[in-house]
Order: structure tokens, then sequence, then C-alpha cells
């Protein structure tokens, strides 16, 4: 039998991979031409940032399953867990696919609400799991801030 964190962990790690495959790579440019907030100095740390959250989410996930593994209630959970993962990795490719930081704004704000319902439903279950959601719901705003404020910065790209 697979250990439950095997198969998380490869679930995390492959949704996010996929969505670096399926990365347009021509509206890259694009991107890159974009002006963005002064304050957004951090920008190389982001991806590191991501790294750390879905290693959080992926943990709060396996306590979540391992409280009662195989309910339908924790395979609800786990279809919820997915869903923040799918609409978060899908932030990228959709904005550069559609060359829309309005896109990616939408994105972010259904993630970040997303991801508050998620920690806040999971709390009874355990109060280590949705800790471990904190760095999704602290940093999802921020992410989706910033697009907001690229519109400001990039009309165009609205």
């Amino acid at each position: 039998m697979i250990k439950s964190w095997v198969v998380i962990a490869t679930v995390t790690f492959v949704v996010a991979l996929g969505s670096f495959l399926i990365r347009p790579r021509r509206d890259i440019k694009w991107a890159k031409r974009l002006d963005r907030p002064n304050w957004l100095f951090f920008e190389p740390a982001i991806p590191f940032i991501w790294t750390i959250i879905f290693a959080c989410g992926a943990l709060s996930a396996i306590l979540v399953w391992e409280s009662d593994p195989g309910s339908l209630s924790t395979w609800l959970f786990m279809g919820v867990y997915l869903l923040v993962e799918v609409v978060t990795v899908a932030y990228i490719p959709v904005t550069l696919r559609t060359k829309s930081l309005a896109a990616g704004t939408i994105l972010g704000g259904l993630g970040a609400i997303l991801g508050i319902l998620l920690t806040l439903a999971v709390s009874p279950i355990s109060g280590t799991a949705a800790l471990l959601l904190l760095p999704y719901v602290l940093w999802s705003p921020i992410g989706t801030y910033t697009t907001r404020e690229m519109i400001d910065l990039n009309p165009d790209a609205a």
C-alpha cells in the first residue's frame, strides 16, 4: 500500500510541474515587458516562496487525510486542496495566454478566497493543518494585489 504522504506529495508536485510545462513560452516576452510596482524588489524570490507554500499545503493535506483516511469528507477536502492548487498554478498560464492581468487578478482573488475557506474548514479537524495553510492565506492576497497594481501601471494589459 502506498503511503498517503507519497500520493499527496506526488499530486502536488505533478500539478505544479504541469503549470510550468504548459506555460506559453512565446507570451513570456509580453510579461517581461510589463511595468512592475517599485516595491516588488523580491520578485526573484517568488518561485521559492511558492515552493514553500505548496509544501506547507501538502503537509496540511496529509494531516487532514490522516485524521480520517478514506472517508467521504476527507476525499472532499482533498478535492478542495486540489482545486486551490489548480487555481493557483493556472494563474501564470492563463495570464500569459490571455495577456490579461485582469484574468490573473480574478484567479488570484479566487485562490485567496478558496484558501481562506479551506483554512477555516480544516481548523476544527487539525489546528496544525490550518496553520500550515497560513502562508498561502497571507501570500495569495499579496500576489493578487501586485497583479492588480500592475493593471494601473500597464492599462493596455488589463
